[in-house]
């Protein structure tokens, strides 16, 4: 039971607002300790799975390029394209990001996209422009919806687009749950029933992002 210090370490961290990957290394430290492991073990897996799964620190190099994009005024010229064109609105560019999105995830491009590398860099930025070339200024609680609703249409569409790929972690963690409690599936099953699932993800989150739309558009004209 005292593993489940760590835990408590991170509901705490994340209730204080401390930074993710310290609160995280800290939890991992704590439950290790705390489950009576050695302190110098517990840093040993930390390297052994660095180690061995060294295609993550690919991340350490994305993050820097799109930190000199934005330095260099990535966000500033996304805004200025979508500012040209005129049919652009938070509706289409949101809906069209939700497409293209669950598409690439489908066909096992989860890469394509995140939260770090597409959406605060240049979905959210234009999804702002669009709305300010439209309807003017926005306020700081409108710009904010926007951006959250940026990122929605991310996780919702690599949640339930990657299912579709066969060749996918989430595919072979259902396979393993169901298959230990005697229900046998195959994978390919299993990424045929994700389509279906995708779909009317898609089609229920586009609805919300219409709605959102024409809420974004009376906000303005109060």
């Amino acid at each position: 039971m005292l593993s489940l210090l760590g835990v408590a370490v991170v509901v705490i961290g994340f209730v204080a607002r401390i930074n993710p990957l310290l609160v995280v290394m800290t939890a991992a430290i704590v439950g290790g300790v705390a489950g009576g492991l050695d302190f110098f073990a517990v840093i040993a897996a930390f390297g052994k799975a660095f180690n061995e799964n060294r295609f993550v620190s690919v991340t350490w190099l994305v993050l820097p390029a799109i930190g000199a994009l934005e330095r260099a005024g990535l966000q500033e010229r996304a805004r200025d394209l979508i500012v040209r064109i005129r049919a652009a609105s938070v509706f289409s560019i949101l809906c069209t990001y939700l497409l293209v999105r669950q598409v690439v995830a489908a066909l096992g491009l989860t890469s394509l996209g995140g939260q770090a590398t597409m959406i605060r860099p240049l979905i959210a930025p234009m999804a702002v422009a669009a709305a300010e070339g439209k309807h003017g200024m926005l306020s700081g609680p409108l710009r904010d919806a926007i951006r959250a609703q940026s990122a929605a249409a991310e996780n919702v569409a690599w949640f339930f687009g990657e299912d579709i790929f066969v060749a996918v972690g989430s595919i072979l963690l259902i396979k393993g749950v169901l298959e230990q409690n005697g229900i046998i599936v195959q994978p390919v099953q299993l990424s045929l029933w994700a389509i279906p699932t995708a779909v009317a993800a898609f089609l229920i989150h586009a609805t919300r992002l219409f709605f959102f739309g024409r809420r974004v558009k009376r906000a303005t004209r109060s």
